[in-house]
C-alpha cells in the first residue's frame, strides 16, 4: 500500500525586507543561524545542499527551483519536500512553507522548527 503524503503549510510575515529573508535561508553562513549547526548549499537548480545539526542527525537536499528573492523548493532525500514562498507586504515579507512528506514525524518536526525560527 503508498504511504500517504502529509502536508504542513504556516505562513508568518516576518519585519524584513524579501531579500534580507532570501539570504537568510539560501546563504549557508546565515542558515547556521538559525537553522542548522553546519550547512552547504548550492542554491541554484540541481545544486545540493546538506544540513547537519550538533546531534550528529544530517539531512540532505536537492534544489528543485529557485526564483530570486521568491520561491525556492527543495527536495529532502527522505522523500520530503518544501517550499518557502516570499513576498513583499507593507510590514516587511510574508513566508510561506510548505512541508510535505511520506511520513508525519519530520513533516510536524519541521513546521515547529520553521515557527520558531520564522517568529524570532
Amino acid at each position: 500500500m503508498p504511504s500517504e503524503r502529509l502536508a504542513v503549510e504556516r505562513e508568518i510575515v516576518v519585519p524584513e525586507a524579501p531579500d534580507e529573508v532570501w539570504e537568510a535561508l539560501t546563504e549557508p553562513d546565515r542558515l547556521e543561524e538559525w537553522f542548522a549547526t553546519e550547512v552547504e548549499l548550492d542554491a541554484r537548480p540541481g545544486g545540493e545542499g546538506v544540513f547537519r545539526w550538533g546531534d550528529g542527525d544530517e539531512r540532505r537536499a536537492v534544489v528543485r527551483e529557485l526564483e530570486e528573492a521568491e520561491r525556492l523548493v527543495l527536495d529532502w532525500d527522505d522523500g520530503g519536500m518544501v517550499v518557502l514562498e516570499l513576498e513583499p507586504v507593507v510590514e516587511g515579507t510574508r513566508v510561506r512553507v510548505i512541508e510535505s512528506s511520506p511520513e508525519f514525524a519530520p513533516a510536524l518536526g519541521l513546521r515547529a522548527l520553521a515557527c520558531t525560527a520564522l517568529a524570532a
